[in-house]
């Protein structure tokens, strides 16, 4: 139990060093599991993931299409509003970048927000140009495996920081949805269910936006 508890102090020391700690936050190596309600059960021949609201014209892929469409990998800290932090996490999934940059979403000129749909009516709100940046990743895997059902299996959106990329703006973890059915592009914001009980509708994890 020492040895495990000064290899994560110098873990944590060194990542401080490296800039990549955000303020109030410690280093973890396990993954906690935190949600509201019950993991919902998975069955693939009913999944479907559905795209709406402000686009050119809505698109809907059943589980055996969503696998088919181009995927991308990406290597991140993730970041908990609950102060802990995972480091050098590999997900594996679909980018909605990509989606748009191929056409197959429109999002029309008025569309400027995304809504994050997930089972039991659970959402979570974020601006387009974060949904559209580079680390924020439609994923179904987690280092190499499929995401668990407590992290959100089959798909869940992620966000985090990638080392070296200053340039994105990196949100608290909550902001990507487990159990994710569809994204719905709005030309107004809509508060999602955490942002509504008081969670900081930004969570901007390098200014500690936790709580609005």
């Amino acid at each position: 139990m020492l040895d495990s508890f000064f290899r994560r102090k110098e873990d944590e020391d060194r990542v401080a060093r490296e800039g990549r700690l955000p303020p109030g936050q410690a280093l973890t190596h396990k993954f906690p599991v935190l949600h509201y309600g019950p993991v919902p059960r998975f069955n693939p021949a009913t999944w479907d993931f559905r795209v709406w609201g402000e686009v050119e014209q809505p698109a809907r892929w059943t589980w055996d299409e969503f696998q088919q469409l181009p995927r991308t990998s990406l290597l991140m800290d993730i970041h908990c509003v609950t102060r802990w932090s995972k480091f050098d996490t590999t997900w594996e999934g679909v980018s909605v970048r990509t989606l748009v940059e191929q056409g197959l979403i429109r999002p029309t000129p008025t569309a400027h927000y995304v809504l994050q749909h997930a089972e039991y009516g659970f959402t979570v709100n974020l601006p387009l140009e974060l949904v559209l940046a580079d680390n924020f990743l439609l994923a179904t895997h987690y280092n190499g495996e499929p995401i668990s059902p407590d992290h959100g299996y089959p798909l869940r959106g992620v966000i985090g920081n990638i080392v070296g990329r200053e340039d994105l703006k990196v949100p608290y973890f909550w902001k990507g949805a487990k159990w994710l059915r569809g994204l719905e592009l709005l030309a107004q914001d809509r508060l999602g269910f955490w942002e509504q009980a008081g969670y900081h509708n930004d969570a901007d994890v390098w200014k500690e936006e936790r709580f609005g």
